[in-house]
């Protein structure tokens, strides 16, 4: 859009430069014939050699407007092609590197080595390695996505791909995690981030569930203002907004203090092979029906995580399929909130003071109103994190 700005403005100007010109050659043409008339013996108004000379300058007058439109058209074009070419991105080869710190040749020899594998999913997996001068990085490994690439069989489609991880690269905010390079290859993607070492928020709510870690409310809200401060950085501090479209607990990166960091903000859309099916759990209901995503649809996802930390039950426990439960855990919760028995859905690991608990209660009605079926119904991520900062200070 600036582009197309800046050759209206070039065009507009140079309009107006040969317009002046040629305006200043009939004035000075129409002067002369004036000064000859006024020097001479006068000559009657129906001279013919009058009327072509008032021909000739208007003839002069149209053939130069018309010449200096078509010059300044074609000088406009020129220029925005020219302009184009300058910015045009090239693809790059090889490792990407957005951090002074990972040196190319080091990544790539620490890649091909084995690494410590630390989960999996149907479309790639996540390894810890080390580099050669100590730094511990997280590295996603995509597969498939060079093969979408090919069939595409479009160059732009890579000059995209390339242009979108630069503007996540960019992303700088405490609760995201930042990607600090990429290196493509003919099977898949690495995508290079930080190491975290508590793992994610799926991880560590598996490990409260078997009483392997005490996750108390006090932390369990700051997650939940974490999480979605991150997404007000997406949706109000990004231009254009950002919408992370795959948001779960196993996208909550988890650091010793238990901060959370989102990852993979907008991989979904840029790697269209992921499929939403394997987020059925926490996709809203127009993105299953109809695949249309807003940031209300992000907010769908963060009440399931909000009522996951609530509840301390997985979304796709079998209990939630029975008719009993409404179907799901949002159904569950929303129905139990109406009823005034919104205290029973809470982790019975977590009910402490009274103060807590009304916090709790407060909390599930927030989880709840974020649940709701229509997207319209939901509150904003920046209207939730001030409900979520006034039940706790932060």
């Amino acid at each position: 859009m600036g582009k197309k700005r800046h050759s209206v403005k070039v065009m507009i100007i140079l309009l107006f430069m040969f317009s002046l010109h040629y305006f200043s050659d009939a004035k000075c043409q129409e002067r002369t014939s004036q000064h000859l008339a006024s020097s001479g013996p006068p000559l009657p108004t129906n001279s013919p050699r009058l009327k072509n000379g008032v021909r000739r300058i208007i003839f002069s007058v149209l053939l130069g407007l018309v010449t200096g439109l078509m010059g300044s058209i074609l000088f406009a074009c020129l220029i925005r092609s020219f302009v184009r070419y300058l910015n045009k991105t090239p693809i790059l080869k090889g490792p990407v590197i957005f951090s002074p710190i990972i040196d190319p040749k080091t990544l790539h020899h620490a890649l091909k080595n084995e690494n410590q594998l630390l989960g999996s999913n149907p479309h790639g997996k996540y390894y810890r390695t080390v580099l050669d001068n100590g730094l511990t990085i997280a590295v996603k490994r995509l597969e498939g996505f060079e093969n979408t690439a090919a069939a595409a069989a479009r160059k732009s489609e890579k000059r995209r791909t390339q242009q979108q991880l630069e503007r996540l690269a960019k992303l700088r905010h405490r609760n995201l995690m930042s990607l600090r390079a990429y290196v493509g290859d003919g099977e898949g993607m690495w995508l290079v981030y930080d190491y975290v070492g508590t793992g994610s928020l799926e991880d560590v709510m598996n490990r409260a569930r078997g009483s392997e870690v005490r996750l108390a409310w006090e932390a369990r809200l700051g997650i939940a203002v974490g999480i979605i401060k991150g997404l007000q950085y997406l949706h109000f501090e990004c231009d254009p907004q950002i919408l992370h479209y795959n948001l779960k607990p196993s996208n909550v990166m988890l650091d010793a203090e238990f901060e959370p960091r989102l990852a993979d903000c907008g991989l979904f859309k840029l790697f269209s092979n992921l499929d939403m099916a394997a987020t059925s759990a926490y996709a809203s209901p127009e993105c299953l029906q109809d695949c249309r995503y807003t940031d209300k649809s992000d907010i769908f996802s963060f009440g399931m995580i909000l009522a996951v930390l609530l509840t301390g039950r997985d979304p796709t426990d079998p209990f939630f399929g029975e008719a009993a439960s409404g179907g799901s855990l949002g159904q569950w919760l929303r129905h139990l909130q109406l009823a005034g028995e919104a205290r029973e859905a809470l982790d019975k690991n977590i009910i402490g003071e009274e103060g807590e608990e009304d916090e709790m209660i407060m909390a599930v009605k927030i989880a709840v109103v974020c649940l709701s079926d229509q997207p319209a119904d939901r509150p904003s991520s920046d209207e939730l994190v001030h409900m979520l900062t006034q039940l706790h200070s932060f």
